[in-house]
């Protein structure tokens, strides 16, 4: 059974998405000098994905590497294209340790400008820099760890030590995602700073995305703390 959780924690990504990240669309030709913006079609957001990328991946891996010199930085950003999928964003690793980054079709189509494709891309890639996908891992282990020692002090059976292993690990990896989120936002902000894009303007985003508000254990802050959050870290 220790072994099945962890396995399973071990498949943990940011932003609660473990589907197999796929290069989707064909490349496509970024006429030189142009800059795609104002996204009104398919043919826009593929350009503005190839564009975007081509201008914050190598600030993304330069970042991470100067942080985290033992951390492998070599971003793959890719498109989701399982079919059926809903509108996400997401950051894994492959079984070599590669950051992933990935963009289901869905929200590619939602994205209406550069500022905002390129503040998602920033967060997610940040949640690698940070190391967030570590941490959660590390602290679901220990709350599975914590709540099955407690079940079977109180001479649980087996299931519900199991049980109580699989509630622990939940509640830890929870526990801290609001603050990765956060942290990834603030990231996010900086980056763009840096590379030349408008970090609110990306943010508002999140305008358009349901708000999670304040659930208890919830996954993500609400939208007025992270865009208040992206507002402090531009003045920082």
């Amino acid at each position: 059974m220790k072994r099945l959780i962890l396995g399973l924690i071990a498949a943990l990504s940011i932003a609660g998405c473990t589907q197999t990240a796929r290069l989707g669309p064909s490349p496509v030709a970024v006429p030189e000098g142009a800059v795609f913006d104002e996204v009104n079609s398919p043919e826009d957001a593929a350009r503005m994905f190839v564009q975007v990328t081509g201008d914050i991946e190598p600030l993304l891996e330069a970042i991470c590497e100067r942080a985290y010199s033992y951390r492998n930085c070599d971003f793959w950003i890719v498109v989701d294209d399982t079919p059926d999928i809903g509108s996400n964003a997401y950051q894994t690793l492959d079984r070599s340790g590669r950051p992933i980054v990935a963009f289901t079709l869905p929200i590619l189509s939602e994205m209406k400008n550069r500022d905002e494709f390129a503040f998602v891309l920033a967060h997610e890639a940040s949640h690698h820099i940070l190391g967030h996908i570590q941490a959660t891992q590390q602290n679901a282990v220990i709350g599975a760890e914590v709540l099955g020692a407690i079940a079977a002090q109180m001479g649980d059976s087996d299931a519900e030590i199991a049980e109580a292993r699989k509630i622990g690990a939940d509640i830890a990896a929870r526990s801290y995602s609001k603050q990765f989120e956060l942290e990834a936002d603030a990231m996010a902000a900086r980056i763009l700073k840096v590379a030349g894009y408008d970090a609110l303007r990306g943010a508002a985003f999140f305008n358009r995305i349901p708000d999670p508000g304040d659930e208890f254990l919830g996954s993500h802050p609400s939208t007025a703390e992270r865009l208040a959050n992206v507002r402090q870290a531009l003045q920082d």
